[in-house]
This record gives C-alpha cells, sequence and structure tokens, in this order.
C-alpha cells in the first residue's frame, strides 16, 4: 500500500471502535513456524545467489523514526545488517542504469517498498527497489558479493510517472521493468467509506532503450499491488488487492486472458517449482488494520494465507502457510527457499522462517 493511501486509511479507522486484535509481542515458534524478531517492517524479500542469505526491503512509512532501508540477512547465524539507508553521497550515477535524467541518489529519507532482483546481460545482479522518501522512484543498485557477504551500489533511478504512487516492481535483464501504480498522489483516493469501486491504478512498464513508460493494457484495477513476469517476457501477473483477484496479461495483446480470485492479495513470488506463492490478507478489517498501523512493538496480527497458484491454468492449489495471529500476522510476501518459507510484513519486528518439510 503507498504511504498515502495508507496515511488516508488510517486516519479513517481510527475514528473507528477498537475491537482489533491484540499485537503480538512475544517471540516463539508455533508450529513449524519460527519468529525472527531484529527487523523493521520487512515487507518484501528476495534471494540471494547462492541460497546463504535473504535481501529484504524495511518499508519506513508507518513507523516513527525509521524511514526504511535495505538489509541483508544471513541464513545461518539468523543475522540482519544494513547495507544501504540513504544519504550516501558517494554514489555516482552509471550508464545503462535508469534514466539519465535521475543521476542522484536517494536522500536519508529514502523509503523502500517493492523489490525485485535481476541478473543483467552482462552478467552482473541489479536490485529494483520502489521507494517514497524525498522522490517517488524506483532505484537502481548493483549487488555485489558471495555466500554471505554481500554489499550493495546504487547506480541509477527512474523518477515515477507523474502523479503516480508505486507499489511493486518486476524487472528484466535488458533493463526494462514493470511497475504498479496503486493510486493517484493527487487528489488522493477517497477512502471515506468503503474501498473504491472504480481503477484506481495500472501497470506501467519501462524501457531502457527508450527511458520511457508506457501504460499496459488490461492491468486498469483497484488498488494494483504485487507483480511478477513469466520467464519468456510475455506474460505479465498482477495483483489488484482491491478486487481481491489476481491477473494474467499478454503483454504481447495487452489483454487480460484470465485471472483467479485470491482474497486481498499483497506481494507475489515464483517458487522453485514454477508455481506462484500469492501472500493473501485473508482477514483484513478495519479495526485490526488500524490497531496495526498504530503499533509500536511487536507484530500485527491480522489473519493471512500464503497461496499457491499455477500460472499456467490459473488456478488455485491450495494453502501452503496460514497464521491467524501468533507468531505473526499480516503476511505481504512468502518466498521459498529450498524447503523453507520466507514471510515478510508491512508491520512488525519479524519475519517467519517456516519448515516446509515439516507438514
Amino acid at each position: 500500500m503507498s504511504p498515502r493511501a495508507l496515511f488516508l486509511l488510517v486516519s479513517i479507522l481510527l475514528a473507528l471502535p477498537a475491537h482489533a486484535v491484540d499485537p503480538i509481542t512475544d517471540c516463539e515458534p508455533e508450529g513449524n513456524a519460527r519468529p525472527i524478531c531484529v527487523f523493521t517492517n520487512p515487507e518484501d524479500i528476495v534471494a540471494l545467489p547462492g541460497a546463504q542469505a535473504l535481501l529484504i526491503g524495511e518499508y519506513g512509512a508507518s513507523a516513527d523514526e525509521h524511514s526504511g532501508g535495505l538489509v541483508v540477512f544471513t541464513l545461518e547465524s539468523e543475522t540482519r545488517r544494513v547495507v544501504f539507508q540513504g544519504g550516501q553521497d558517494s554514489a555516482t550515477f552509471e550508464s545503462g542504469w535508469g534514466d539519465p535524467g535521475c543521476s542522484t541518489p536517494p536522500s536519508s529519507a529514502f523509503n523502500s517498498h517493492g523489490i525485485d532482483l535481476v541478473e543483467r546481460e552482462d552478467g552482473r545482479l541489479q536490485l529494483l527497489v520502489v521507494q517514497h522518501g524525498g522522490r517517488e522512484a524506483v532505484e537502481m543498485f548493483e549487488v555485489m558479493g558471495e555466500g554471505t557477504e554481500w554489499s550493495v551500489e546504487w547506480r541509477g533511478c527512474v523518477p515515477a510517472p507523474p502523479n503516480a504512487s508505486l507499489n511493486e516492481v518486476t524487472a528484466l535483464p535488458n533493463g526494462d521493468f514493470y511497475t504498479t501504480q496503486m493510486t493517484p498522489i493527487d487528489p488522493p483516493v477517497d477512502l471515506t467509506g468503503e474501498l473504491p469501486t472504480e481503477a484506481t491504478g495500472h501497470a506501467f512498464g519501462w524501457s531502457q532503450a527508450d527511458a520511457a513508460f508506457r501504460r499496459i493494457g488490461g492491468t486498469d484495477g483497484i488498488l494494483p499491488n504485487g507483480l511478477e513476469i513469466s520467464l519468456d517476457g510475455r506474460f505479465l501477473y498482477m495483483n489488484a488487492s482491491g478486487e481481491s483477484s489476481l491477473r494474467k496479461v499478454d503483454l504481447t495483446t495487452g489483454r487480460e486472458v484470465a485471472r483467479v480470485t485470491v482474497e486481498t492479495p499483497d506481494n507475489l513470488s515464483w517458487a522453485p517449482d514454477g508455481r506462484l506463492l500469492v501472500a493473501s490478507l485473508s482477514g483484513f478489517n478495519g479495526d485490526d488494520f488500524a490497531a496495526c498501523a498504530t503499533l509500536k512493538h511487536g507484530a500485527c496480527g491480522i489473519p493471512f494465507k500464503i497461496i499457491a497458484v499455477d500460472p499456467e491454468s490459473m488456478t488455485t492449489l491450495g494453502t501452503v502457510y496460514e497464521s491467524d495471529g501468533a507468531p505473526m500476522g499480516a503476511g505481504t510476501v512468502g518466498l521459498q527457499v529450498g524447503q523453507e518459507l520466507f514471510i515478510g510484513s508491512f508491520k512488525g519486528d519479524r519475519i517467519l522462517r517456516v519448515d516446509l518439510g515439516a507438514n
């Protein structure tokens, strides 16, 4: 959810009577899920080569005295290390890494949201980060290292299209990428009553060759959110949170070819076997969301599921993991690495490490 939409929704919901779920303050395992309580709003996750570490985007818009940054999480030691927080003026723009007109690194207000990692055609690793602090943009980083030792260096950026509040990004090796506009920035989406019933955004494609955005047909929707692209680059998969749907769009025709119902979907990821994993806020309601938005310590308790979807038939294949509270709620991404599932959240101090072999 974009910072502006989040702010408006929180303002409205705080006036509601609060029966809301209690925050989860302990850090104890439950069944096959073990919380790692060393984070601040770990909203999106990607795996680093070698499967010994993860790169996590910490979302800062809803946290006091925290803007949001990039951290590396080492699986064996379960330690977190900050690799970027913004305000690093020594970084320099490199040609071929975004828009030539966006040549200054992000400020200390840097606030990461959706992230994606791709191996470029030149063999270098490129991390793309939707960020809202100081400017609305997709930031480009080179990821360097191996094993458990990783660093990132800012290389460039692409300013968001005019009046677009972005959410997620998915990239191709040639420098092109796709991103979702969840809402416009101005006028803000009216959330004084029910959620919108008309489209609030769509997906954009950006071309490195043209240094320009284009609107993707078949993607107009209510609160567009998570994105993934097929390995052959033909199909774009897009969650529309306000419609409880996952769409499959043919990029050659700009038409939707299929959709499947998933309750309030957030981020998408590819499982090793080719399934799509969809984070679903299955227990979303106003009181609970308001309580989570003002959470100071612990984790949000909103129930959620990680649901598997067949990307060919666009049918659901069952629930990989679900939680109705402890040890963590409000799961926004489920990333499978080997026989483990790592789950992040837009609000809270933890990720979940789930042993899929224990099911």
